[in-house]
């Protein structure tokens, strides 16, 4: 098989071509999908709902690391699940903003604080079910299992959960630190339920959406990955019902109804999250920043220099996003 360059030399043992044939120019034409009827309406009843939910933060134990104060805390869920998160605030001075910051498919077992500013506090939360903090708890941990989970009806699916869970980590956040305008921080699966959670919380003041994924499922669904894309894949295949509960957790429809500055960095190759999910999120966008990446869930020549230029570019968008709302 015969990939375009320069991914026939970096990939050239791939499986297949994880550009799906596409460029940029073709990439930056997908389109978002429509809203279903009532899709903003839900979502805001699940914001409301999520308010009545007292958050009731605890610090379990406390470290100083990294130059900042590094805490495991524990906080309620959606659904008064008790969930357990990273908080990090500074030590010379009070924080101006703060960073909500999810994780990939993967978990988290540690902080990574490189789009986190000094003066900024950051709560890292993990995912209901995923490592380390929170494995099994709330839902399977399992990845197959995982993003299956629930989704007989929209108010169980997993990912749904998981998005409404966000707003409980802000208030997490708040609760602890005092009142701070937030910046979302999302790669892979966090980009996706970030673009979902973002545009119903108002403390919102803008966001970093990397290598989003839950976007655009009529692309989506239409082609082979190898990340928990296939499973749901496999899943509608077998349950075609299933395609109309997606609807209401499409991270390229919901991200259209968000009115902060929003940087996506969409990856032109991606075997994990095909681009044209993530470009289908990156094109709902109202004020979009858009970094284009060769490819993402890879390693590849000159990714580190790829990666630091993103890092510095996402501090800066948090950065103007909060000069912005001051």
């Amino acid at each position: 098989m015969t990939f375009p360059s320069p991914y026939d030399t970096w990939f050239a043992d791939a499986e297949f071509d994880a550009s799906y044939g596409h460029t940029l120019s073709t990439l930056r034409t997908i389109a978002p999908i429509a809203a279903p009827d009532g899709f903003a309406e839900r979502w805001q009843g699940w914001r409301e709902q999520a308010e009545t939910v007292d958050a009731d933060p605890a610090v379990l134990s406390t470290e100083t690391a990294h130059g900042r104060r590094v805490s495991i805390i524990e906080h309620a869920g959606v659904d008064g699940t008790r969930l357990r998160a990273w908080l990090v605030e500074p030590l010379s001075a009070p924080a101006r903003v703060g960073v909500v910051h999810s994780h990939g498919y993967g978990g988290r077992d540690a902080i990574d604080l490189a789009r986190v500013p000094d003066d900024a506090a950051a709560i890292f939360p993990v995912a209901r079910g995923l490592p380390t903090l929170n494995t099994g708890v709330g839902a399977p941990e399992p990845k197959a299992a995982h993003v299956l989970a629930g989704i007989e009806t929209p108010d169980s699916y997993v990912l749904g959960l998981c998005a409404r869970d966000l707003w409980l980590a802000a208030d997490a956040l708040t609760t602890l630190v005092g009142p701070l305008p937030l910046y979302y921080v999302g790669e892979s699966f966090g980009g996706g339920i970030g673009a979902l959670a973002l545009p119903w919380d108002e403390r919102f003041i803008g966001a970093t959406l990397v290598v989003p994924s839950f976007g655009q499922y009529d692309e989506r669904l239409a082609v082979h990955c190898v990340g928990s894309g296939e499973t749901v894949r496999d899943h509608v295949a077998a349950h075609p019902e299933a395609r109309e509960v997606l609807r209401w957790f499409d991270a390229s429809t919901a991200l259209g109804f968000a009115r902060v500055p929003v940087r996506v960095e969409a990856a032109l190759w991606d075997p994990y999250v095909p681009p044209q999910g993530q470009f289908g999120v990156a094109n709902a966008a109202r004020m979009l920043e858009l970094a284009v990446l060769p490819a993402g869930h890879a390693e590849y020549p000159g990714v580190e220099e790829v990666t630091a230029e993103a890092i510095s570019g996402s501090r800066a968008h948090l950065a103007r996003a909060l000069r912005a709302a001051s």
